[in-house]
């Protein structure tokens, strides 16, 4: 089971006509026809509708929505409606309301205020979707379930009597004995020895943090519980997809993402899910670096396979303190840059603004007046046709990396609760800042769970890898030996699965990959700046700056190539690289600037011939996907509000403009515009070497240029 079979790219989004009356319908369709929508999510808030009572289920308003939708040809993302309990099952199993961080039980209210360990939200979520699907199974307008709705969000963390009981079940089989949860957790510290599983309550405010939940005495304690918690939810989950497949066995079955979302571990959910989705609302109007990267994580957690934009506002959100408008062209751009990266939808929150409560504001492609002659409309609608002009040419192609960066909630988690050394560390900004470097440079990325097959990559990148597990070092060593490249960074190699240190020198396990040892380092105040000079024998030196913190570096057989100029540890080194076997290992020990993190990562990319052909275009993306039978298409974003000119960086025909392009070729580039171009199989001469495993492959394919060397065994 894999992705919805579709005959072309799904466009529309999340639709809830049960706010309005049938002759709303009849002109949302119409404006649907307008705007080439083809695709609805249906019943995710249905709960209350299609349950009105424990005892009593009500399908007539369902229905009619399902029966509409299908008649008018429109493909449907059926949700189980299980996003948000109804009033009466909180009044009725008080036990389904959860406890927060603070000890207090909710009243009913919010949306994620169910506890996962409640047996009675459990039974009566997985029985609506058994209900749900066994109704609607047979109608062929279904193309994908969709279930619950963003997992853990608004803190959906609970810490009731329930819950306690789930954690010391999921740890007596996680430890299997009390001594090693003791040897885990360090529990000779602070007189912690636990002596029965009944004294093992969650951390929480009232047992072990303070000043909040990244504040805790026992950090294998905490992390544990983050696990159990994200198990706890994946268990609501399959809980509904077991109910759904009794009675569709075929239909693929999906819940809605939220890219980077610290609370819960995507990669322990991928391998349950048939096909990623996620919902896109980045912080700020310029994340377009930021996107490129949780786009590139959403398709990793499938091994490569393309996913489904579940969400994005085709103009504002509504929940942030401000919300800043789309700007022309902006919703457009972000689309594309979706299906750059591996999206095989492209759908909206929300098709109809809600009539009201709190996403009355929040942007729609038809506005509380049903105009058609709004820009957001008139966009939405232009939008529609070009993904009809591109037809099904990206369905099921894939991004063929040469480059992969790894991303850990397991490192995550246990770096920023950390006392020590510096709480102004956020590994998202660490890694995002080694992704923009690569990004910048016109590099096709996969960013990957530490567990990932890493023998197809030239280069694999590990910004603060600060937890190694299993054979993690073994695998990044492997790279290098056969004549990869690995970047990791400060706070990397510093503890085991269970947070605890290493009794080694820093960087632990990886020490003799990067051949440096780390004795002290130094955390300041971000207007703190600590010019590194770098130098690798090749050019001039530049001066760069480092905040933060500073590792204090000690070659142990590693060539240096980055001074610290300041303080009592002038002089000494703040960035390495060592050669192991055909490759190289690079260590970062300072907090780089921009600057510095691109000069390191841009001779780590010369070295491997991966630098882009407009990587000297600032914010102008240039990504591939490849088909099975050879052809590829190519994106060139230009993510600017001014123009901008640009050589083409492949042969072959734009569709959007219907123009055919040669390498080379000056293109002018609006703002916000973007190019597809179609290269067919026959454009890349064919390489006597047969065909080979994607990993394999991977390794062996030439940088984007007008002349690829590729085989059907290279394309993904």
């Amino acid at each position: 089971m894999t992705l919805p079979t579709t005959d072309h790219l799904p466009y529309g989004g999340d639709y809830n006509p049960e706010q309005w009356g049938p002759q709303v319908w009849d002109e949302d369709y119409r404006l649907f026809d307008a705007a080439g929508i083809t695709t609805v999510t249906l019943g995710v808030f249905a709960w209350a509708h299609t349950q009105p009572s424990a005892d009593t289920y009500d399908f007539s308003r369902l229905d009619a929505i399902v029966e509409r939708a299908s008649a008018e040809g429109r493909l449907i993302c059926l949700a189980t409606g299980t996003g948000a309990q109804p009033p009466w099952l909180a009044t009725e199993f008080p036990e389904v309301t959860r406890v927060d961080f603070e000890g207090r039980r909710h009243l009913y209210g919010q949306r994620h205020n169910s506890c996962p360990s409640s047996p009675a939200f459990r039974r009566f979520s997985t029985e609506l979707a058994r209900r749900v699907a066994a109704r609607y199974a047979g109608n062929p307008a279904v193309v994908a379930w969709h279930v619950n709705n963003e997992y853990g969000g608004a803190g959906g963390a609970c810490y009731c009597d329930l819950c306690a009981q789930g954690f010391r079940s999921w740890l007596r089989e996680r430890y299997g004995s009390l001594d090693a949860l003791n040897h885990a957790w360090c529990t000779t510290f602070w007189s912690h020895t636990f002596t029965a599983w009944e004294q093992i309550v969650p951390p929480s405010a009232l047992s072990e943090h303070w000043r909040g939940p990244e504040h805790t005495a026992f950090q294998g304690i905490t992390l544990d519980y983050l696990r159990f918690m994200t198990d706890a939810m994946l268990a609501n989950f399959v809980d509904e997809k077991a109910a759904i497949r009794e009675s569709s066995p075929d239909v693929p079955v999906t819940t809605n993402f939220m890219g980077m979302f610290k609370h819960l571990d995507y990669h322990r959910w991928a391998p349950h899910l048939d096909f990623a989705s996620w919902d896109n609302y980045p912080p700020d109007a310029r994340s377009q670096a930021r996107m490129a990267f949780t786009h590139d994580l959403m398709r990793g957690l499938k091994d490569g396979q393309p996913f489904w934009l579940m969400e994005q506002t085709p103009s504002v959100t509504a929940s942030r303190d401000v919300n800043p408008l789309k700007a022309p062209g902006v919703m457009a751009s972000w689309s594309w840059q979706a299906v750059a990266h591996g999206a095989d939808a492209v759908l909206y929150f929300q098709m109809r603004a809600s009539r009201g409560a709190s996403e009355k504001y929040h942007g729609a492609v038809i506005g509380h007046s049903g105009r058609s002659d709004t820009r957001v409309f008139q966009e939405a609608a232009a939008l529609g046709a070009d993904l009809g002009r591109v037809g099904t040419i990206t369905l099921g192609a894939r991004t063929r990396a040469r480059v992969a960066i790894l991303f850990d909630w397991d490192s995550w988690w246990a770096l920023e609760m950390s006392d020590g050394p510096s709480r102004r560390v956020r590994y998202q900004q660490v890694v995002l800042a080694y992704h923009r470097a690569l990004w910048d440079a016109n590099v096709d990325i996969d960013a990957v769970a530490v567990t990932a097959d890493l023998s197809g990559y030239d280069v694999v990148v590990a910004p603060a890898l600060h937890m190694i597990k299993g054979d993690l070092a073994e695998r990044l060593t492997a790279v290098a030996q056969r004549g990869g490249t690995v970047v990791t960074t400060f706070l990397s190699g510093r503890v085991d699965e269970d947070d605890n240190a290493f009794l080694a020198d820093v960087p632990g396990p990886l020490a003799p990959l990067v051949g440096v040892r780390v004795d002290e380092w130094d955390a300041q105040e971000a207007d703190v700046v600590n010019p590194v000079v770098l130098d690798d024998g090749t050019g001039e030196a530049v001066e760069v700056g480092s905040t933060l913190l500073f590792e204090l570096v000690l070659p142990q057989g590693a060539e240096v190539v980055g001074l610290y100029t300041r303080d009592f540890y002038a002089g000494t080194a703040a960035v390495t690289r060592n050669e192991v076997g055909e490759g190289e290992a690079w260590y970062v020990g300072a907090g780089l600037d921009a600057d510095g993190v691109a000069w390191v990562m841009r001779r780590v990319l010369d070295r491997h011939g991966l630098v882009g052909p407009l990587a000297d275009v600032p914010d102008v993306e240039v990504a591939t996907r490849f088909r099975d039978d050879g052809s590829r298409v190519t994106f060139v974003i230009n993510h600017r509000d001014e123009a901008v000119d640009v050589a083409s960086p492949v042969d072959g025909d734009e569709l959007l403009g219907g123009t055919a392009l040669r390498a080379g070729e000056t293109v002018r580039l609006a703002p916000q515009q973007v190019l597809v171009v179609a290269t067919p199989a026959a454009a890349a001469p064919r390489s006597d070497t047969p065909a080979r495993s994607d990993a394999a492959a991977r390794s062996d394919l030439a940088p984007l240029s007008p002349e690829p060397a590729l085989t059907d065994g290279d394309l993904r």
